[in-house]
């Protein structure tokens, strides 16, 4: 039987999950009684959220018009920017694409993204042309954006609509005559790829692979290339989308094995596994390291919590190879760890994820990219917490990362989006004009794009707007660490690196936000933005009064006066020995506010 493995690419929100349903009616891998909207989102927050987050396996027959049956190995992956290094691990799987652009906004920042992936990767792309039944559908257009922006020949595209189901037989016709079955060593020593994992309570680890030569059963015995280590398969099995037990995975399959692997360090998502018996020569080429871009710091709201937040965190790094820890401590937070993302989306995931599949109460410290600080003896740091900046007397120079940023949008939202950019301190490289729509290339400070740019940028276009970007190079810059200080006490979670621009606007921000959600004492608190030595914004927690006069009817004038006296000196004392409690709260709200 011929085998074709293939991913479904394509910007955020242009129907990839929508095409993969009808494709697993059309090949009836579904019965009626399981049928639901997005078939291979199985995470909660991915029907939540409306988003795909993981990369989804699935495996299907079709019988095609020629009469042969064609086993399918279908992969959906997602569209948005964060989750990248997800779509690069699942096209490792496959020899094809599908490249699935909207009829109505044609090709977007993370189209060409992900088909230039699926082209390094040398894999054969097949274009579908998705939305044809929105009124402002424009197929030909959409085409000849695909030969003019993405350089990719427009011939064999398919035009559909996945929602209604037009013309997707047409998708399935075009799998089967252009893109091309696995080739492998049917009766080599066994080579596969892990190009995923996750951790079960009962199985141990089960890791999922694409099998390029040989074949893996229940009983053999396997070694992983890296560490070396051999264990006994327990099971094999495929995805039809839940895992389902088979006999065996034989060259050009995807599917899963479990060797009671208990110890989460042994597989390492791009390892290579091999028969211990008969082991390869040369391991599959791996993946590069996912290089987080956004640091954070996850504390349990409960510090007893901590030593569950190491574990969950252990065993999400499994499922998501992309993001790193390390433990830190913090004098507000206690103990907690310091975590590297690809994005703000990708933190907000991890968060929830980590919330809901492992029940733990957290607080996200604000999230800062990673400064480059050289200090007067010459040295060369790398910070990712704005707390371990060195003092301004021992700093020569901070340098902040930049990225090259394209936008792509209708020509009438140019104006503002410029303004937008420049606000961030943007630099503009170039503007390409492709049809309708324009691409505005510019290079920006990476930690200025970081919060609320994106919003901004879909608000003002009418949600036209799409963004992509990547890494340039570190550049420096006049930065400095604002400190919050509450009752002149410094609150080390709240430090922020800012440009010195821009501090005074951070400042004033932050401590109105504390002021508000400190509750008030019995003596007014201040609460100060400070550089160094030097306060640039300050707002005060009112004090309580306590009526001492309420008793105090008629009498001398003098005997009142006398009471407010006391009531004075009273906080005055009480103000020198207070030390303000900073309720959880208080951290949430201004920490949880992306300011």
């Amino acid at each position: 039987m011929e085998i074709r493995n293939f991913s479904i690419i394509a910007h955020v929100d242009h129907g990839k999950s929508t095409l993969a349903d009808r494709i697993l009616e059309l090949t009836r891998s579904v019965s009626p009684r399981e049928r639901r909207d997005q078939m291979l989102d199985t995470l909660e927050l991915e029907r939540e959220r409306g988003i795909t987050i993981k990369a989804t396996p699935m495996r299907l027959f079709y019988t095609a018009d020629d009469g042969r049956t064609y086993l399918f190995n279908l992969i959906d992956t997602p569209g948005h920017v964060d989750f990248n290094y997800e779509v690069s691990r699942a096209l490792r799987a496959c020899e094809g694409v599908l490249l699935v652009v909207d009829a109505a906004q044609g090709v977007e920042a993370q189209t060409i993204q992900n088909a230039y992936l699926a082209i390094d990767n040398g894999l054969e792309v097949l274009p579908v042309i998705n939305k044809i039944d929105l009124p402002a559908a424009d197929v030909e257009g959409a085409k000849a954006e695909l030969e003019e922006v993405v350089g990719i020949p427009a011939d064999h595209a398919v035009p559909v609509s996945a929602k209604t189901g037009e013309n997707v037989k047409a998708v399935l016709e075009g799998i089967v005559a252009h893109l091309p079955g696995p080739q492998g060593d049917p009766d080599g020593p066994l080579r596969a790829l892990i190009f995923d994992a996750v951790y079960d309570a009962y199985q141990g680890v089960i890791a999922f692979v694409r099998v390029f030569d040989g074949s893996i059963r229940k009983g053999d015995r396997v070694k992983v290339m890296s560490t070396g280590k051999v264990f006994e398969v327990d099971n094999v099995g495929v995805f039809v989308p839940q895992p389902a037990v088979a006999d065996s995975l034989d060259v050009g399959h995807v599917g899963w094995f479990t060797a009671g692997v208990k110890d989460i360090a042994d597989t390492q998502i791009g390892d290579t596994v091999t028969g211990a018996d008969r082991p390869t020569d040369a391991p599959i080429p791996g993946f590069k390291p996912a290089t987080p871009v956004v640091f954070s710091g996850l504390y349990p709201t409960d510090t007893e919590d901590y030593p569950k937040l190491r574990e969950a965190l252990e065993k999400l790094r499994l499922n998501d190879a992309a993001f790193s820890f390390e433990p830190e401590t913090s004098e507000a937070l206690g103990f907690g760890f310091r975590c590297g993302f690809l994005g703000l989306l990708h933190a907000d995931i991890v968060q929830a994820r980590l919330e809901r599949e492992f029940g733990l109460a957290l607080i996200a410290t604000a999230p800062a990219v990673v400064y480059r600080v050289t200090t007067t003896d010459g040295k060369t740091v790398e910070v990712q917490n704005p707390a371990e900046l060195p003092s301004p007397d021992r700093t020569l120079e901070i340098a902040e990362p930049w990225v090259e940023l394209s936008v792509f949008l209708p020509e009438e939202y140019v104006g503002a989006a410029m303004g937008l950019l420049q606000e961030k301190r943007g630099e503009m490289k170039d503007m390409v004009y492709h049809g309708r729509r324009v691409e505005l290339r510019y290079e920006v400070p990476f930690g200025e794009i970081l919060y609320d740019f994106h919003d901004r940028l879909k608000s003002l276009s009418r949600g036209y707007a799409s963004m992509d970007y990547r890494f340039s190079d570190y550049r420096p810059g006049d930065l400095v660490k604002l400190d919050v200080l509450v009752n002149e006490e410094k609150v080390d979670a709240l430090s922020v690196i800012v440009h010195r621009d821009k501090a005074y606007e951070v400042g004033r921000k932050v401590v109105d936000r504390m002021a508000d959600v400190i509750p008030r004492q019995m003596f007014a608190i201040p609460v100060q933005a400070a550089i160094g030595g030097k306060i640039v914004a300050r707002a005060t927690v009112k004090a309580f009064r306590k009526d001492v006069l309420a008793k105090c009817y008629g009498g001398d004038i003098t005997r009142k006066k006398k009471l407010l006296e006391k009531q004075k000196k009273g906080k005055a004392r009480m103000k020198q020995l207070g030390t303000v409690e900073v309720p959880q709260e208080a951290f949430l709200a201004v920490l949880g506010a992306e300011e």
